[in-house]
């Protein structure tokens, strides 16, 4: 079980470790392996909040996010984002972005770094809604009761988590005009740039979000209709076609954790740069832990490991709202890259801890598994 799911990280990383040893050394080769170890200890929360979505999702779904999501979360993200970004930023075509980057690393950098205020405040704004719509719905099972409970009862006023978003980004914002005027106005477009990034987060997590959940609703219909067709091809002898059987629902389902893993890149991209500023091995650094987190994400599902630890989730959504506050705070401070790796790995450990005590007690006392029961299991 364990080869097959992580099989083809195991071969993308010994792909990619020759290819930096061929690139440039020994050297490259360490780069590699600790940019891939930086992404994975970045994106653990990741997987555990990818896997609560793929697991609605079939097996052929569940194989698209594991090749074309795998292109995508490589390619487009941790190569093409860099240099698009670059672009934008710097106003050049991408082919000199590109030219730029393999030439003059330093340059390349300084545009990147340059560019984070915006991409910290889409990739703050778009986290930050998630993490507030998982704390202010009213769910069975509480792992932080105390907290969860009177957030539950606020999430009953519609577009709260909305509200509390614009008013972040305002501070983050706010915030930044102040320094401007403090510094004689060098970054007041810094702050216009931060408000309209902020807002297309906003905007992209409403629709893509809104989409999803909409033939999220319409899955149990989708999957009636799937399994009368293979019914009807079991019968006549054809063949259903995949694409057809996965629904729109799945695809959906399947962008919006592509939007949703662009948004964890975010810090992994931009922390790639306190380690090397060549494009090539940052892309196969990021690259091989980018597989393992897609791997990851399959075999939380396929072992229900959600299920067993019934707290993973609630501690990954709380790692998301850390990380989304750490982007916003980054737009106009600097925060270390191991503070924001630690804080998330930290909860995902808090959370599987409590999960684990919770376990013991359900067994030690017959088993029974209700909302208040699972609360006192939490140990809070």
């Amino acid at each position: 079980m364990l080869l097959k799911t992580f099989g083809w990280s195991f071969a993308i990383t010994a792909i990619g470790l020759a290819l930096a040893v061929l690139y440039d050394g020994w050297t490259a080769f360490g780069v590699v392996a600790i940019l891939a170890v930086l992404e994975i200890s970045l994106s653990f929360d990741n997987a555990v909040i990818n896997a609560g979505i793929l697991k609605k999702m079939n097996a052929f779904w569940q194989k698209i996010f594991l090749t074309v999501g795998v292109l995508i979360a490589v390619f487009g993200m941790r190569l093409v984002f860099p240099v698009a970004i670059v672009s934008i930023s710097a106003k050049i075509g991408p082919f000199d972005a590109v030219d730029l980057a393999l030439n003059d690393a330093d340059r390349y950098q300084q545009l990147v770094t340059d560019a984070h205020p915006s991409i910290a405040a889409f990739g703050g704004m778009f986290l930050l809604m998630i993490f507030l719509d998982f704390i202010f719905e009213d769910r069975d099972i509480k792992w932080l009761a105390w907290l969860e409970r009177p957030l539950a009862k606020l999430g009953k006023i519609d577009m709260l988590s909305v509200c509390i978003a614009m008013i972040a980004l305002l501070i983050a914002s706010m915030t930044v005009a102040t320094h401007a005027h403090q510094h004689g106005g060098a970054h007041v477009d810094k702050a216009q740039t931060v408000l309209i990034a902020g807002i297309a987060g906003l905007i992209t997590y409403l629709v893509v979000g809104g989409l999803s959940g909409y033939f999220e609703n319409r899955l149990e219909e989708d999957e009636e209709r799937e399994h009368e067709a293979e019914e009807e091809a079991e019968r006549t002898g054809s063949k259903v076609s995949a694409v057809v059987m996965a629904g729109k629902a799945a695809f959906f389902m399947f962008l919006y954790l592509e939007v949703l893993d662009a948004s964890f890149s975010f810090d992994g991209v931009i922390g790639a740069f306190a380690i090397t500023n060549d494009i090539v091995l940052m892309a196969l650094g990021l690259g091989i832990g980018a597989m393992y987190v897609r791997s990851l994400t399959v075999y939380l599902v396929r072992q229900g490991t959600l299920d067993d630890y019934v707290y993973l989730e609630h501690g990954a959504h709380y790692a998301i709202g850390a990380l989304a506050v750490i982007l916003l705070v980054t737009i106009q401070y600097e925060i270390q890259e191991v503070i924001t790796g630690s804080v998330g790995v930290l909860l995902i450990v808090w959370s599987f801890w409590s999960s684990v005590r919770r376990n013991r007690r359900l067994a030690a006392d017959g088993g029974e598994d209700s909302s208040e029961r699972a609360e006192v299991g939490s140990g809070v």
